[in-house]
């Protein structure tokens, strides 16, 4: 499955950088001036000096930009550049380090996928929309749609494209004959353990704040972005998204700073120009200096038992309800149940696909879909209703070129078909989980009352 863009895992964290550097320039008004002064340098970074090799051009630190930290790993001369995915600025130190560098070997942000996106602008178009159904995968896909958004507006209103750095990268290293190394996590296998690392209330939670996110109207400039890269305000805006979101913090940033950080250690070349989002500068640092393997951060973690209890759990209680309903009140008293079971699943699945703006076609499957894949733990209702809708209004192949500028907008995101098609899935679900919850309380205290 092709993601829209080139924008890393943790492209929504902007949003809430930015809120946390408002919080922190606050806060700061109303510390002293000797106590901001000491607190500046305590946190200052200090660039480590590389080892000269035989044969290889030493490099001015003077002229690198404040951007870069120079490191040494495992033999390696690492140059991490430091990048806002929305700032011409980093455009610049990326183009600038690799003149001044020359190194063997650029090493990039990026997984296979996001790459071959990048790459490849159009391939995107290719997705088969009907096998994201079918394997599961509409929400994973429309939560990386909607993180993208976000970047992508504000890319918009500064006039660059989000990851043009990882592009700028991927160019001067061709013109230079270097080799580009890739040393990000697969993003799929991020999103996934992410959602895996979360408990009920933090996949509200997150759901919540990514469907915010759609109505944001943060207002951003050049300063705001590149006051983000600065070391100080980092640090805060990464303890405030930490003790937020310490369920994703972990898998989101953590886990993919030893990742990255092991890759470049293994990463071809003794010169070695590293472009990273800014936020991954200072665990790499750390990281970097340890040996680790990386396949304990490249396995997906089973469910949980709980949620395996429930999948199967639920649906075997309505069965049992039904069935004491019957022995207890009789036929009438079990068919007053299961009208109630169609009834309210089949109207708030409806209810949903209608939300999305879906065909009068695919409301009414998700309304004769929801009450009996809800007893059915292998199939969704929001599955059924996804093809349907995409099998009666099939998107076109300019229906694919324009969704990522159409994700830019709200009205983009329920205007466009391909975008509808996902919100009606997860919306059809939706409604469907709150219909089973609804109507197996009512049906429980008729059978009990």
């Amino acid at each position: 499955m092709a993601f829209p863009g080139v924008i890393s895992a943790t492209g929504f964290l902007v949003k809430y950088s930015l809120a946390a550097l408002r919080q922190r320039n606050f806060k700061r008004r109303h510390v002293p001036a000797e106590q901001d002064k000491e607190r500046d340098t305590v946190t200052d970074i200090e660039k480590i000096e590389p080892e000269s090799e035989g044969g290889q051009a030493e490099v001015e630190l003077a002229e690198l930009p404040s951007s870069v930290r120079v490191l040494e790993a495992n033999g390696r001369t690492v140059y991490l550049v430091g990048t806002a995915h929305v700032s011409k600025q980093s455009l610049e130190d990326v183009r600038k380090t690799v003149e001044l560098v020359n190194p063997d070997t650029v090493c990039l942000e990026l997984d296979s996928e996001r790459y071959k996106n990048l790459t490849d602008p159009k391939r995107w178009q290719q997705t088969n929309i009907g096998k994201v159904i079918r394997e599961g995968k509409a929400a994973l896909l429309l939560s990386s749609m909607i993180m993208s958004s976000f970047q992508r507006r504000i890319g918009k209103k500064l006039g660059v494209t989000p990851g043009a750095e990882m592009a700028e990268g991927a160019r001067a290293a061709e013109e230079r004959n270097a080799e580009v190394f890739l040393i990000d996590r697969d993003i799929q296998l991020t999103l996934k353990r992410t959602w895996r690392n979360l408990d009920v209330w933090n996949k509200l939670k997150m759901m919540f704040q990514l469907t915010a996110s759609l109505f944001s109207v943060d207002e951003v400039d050049e300063k705001a972005i590149e006051e983000l890269k600065e070391q100080e305000k980092l640090g805060d805006v990464l303890q405030i998204f930490g003790e937020e979101f310490p369920q994703v913090k972990k898998p989101l940033i953590d886990e993919r700073d030893q990742y990255m950080a092991q890759k470049l250690r293994e990463a071809p070349g003794k010169n070695i120009v590293a472009v990273v989002g800014a936020g991954h500068s200072p665990g790499i640092t750390e990281e970097i200096k340890k040996e680790r393997s990386l396949e304990p951060l490249e396995i997906i973690p089973p469910a949980s038992s709980t949620g395996k209890i429930l999948k199967w759990g639920i649906p075997g209680l309505i069965i049992a309800l039904f069935v004491w309903g019957f022995f207890r009140g009789g036929g009438e008293e079990s068919l007053g149940s299961v009208y109630i079971w169609f009834l309210v699943n089949g109207i708030l699945s409806a209810l949903g696909a209608a939300l999305a703006m879906g065909h009068p076609v695919t409301v009414l499957s998700a309304f004769l879909a929801a009450p009996l894949t809800s007893l059915n733990p292998m199939i969704a209702a929001g599955w059924v209703s996804g093809l349907v809708q995409a099998f009666v209004k099939k998107p076109t192949v300019q229906d694919l070129e324009d969704l990522p500028e159409a994700i830019n907008s709200v009205k983009g995101f329920w205007m466009n078909p391909v975008s509808r098609i996902l919100l009606v899935v997860v919306f059809s679900n939706l409604g469907s989980v709150a219909g089973t919850f609804i109507a197996g309380s009512w049906i429980f205290a008729r059978v009990v009352g």
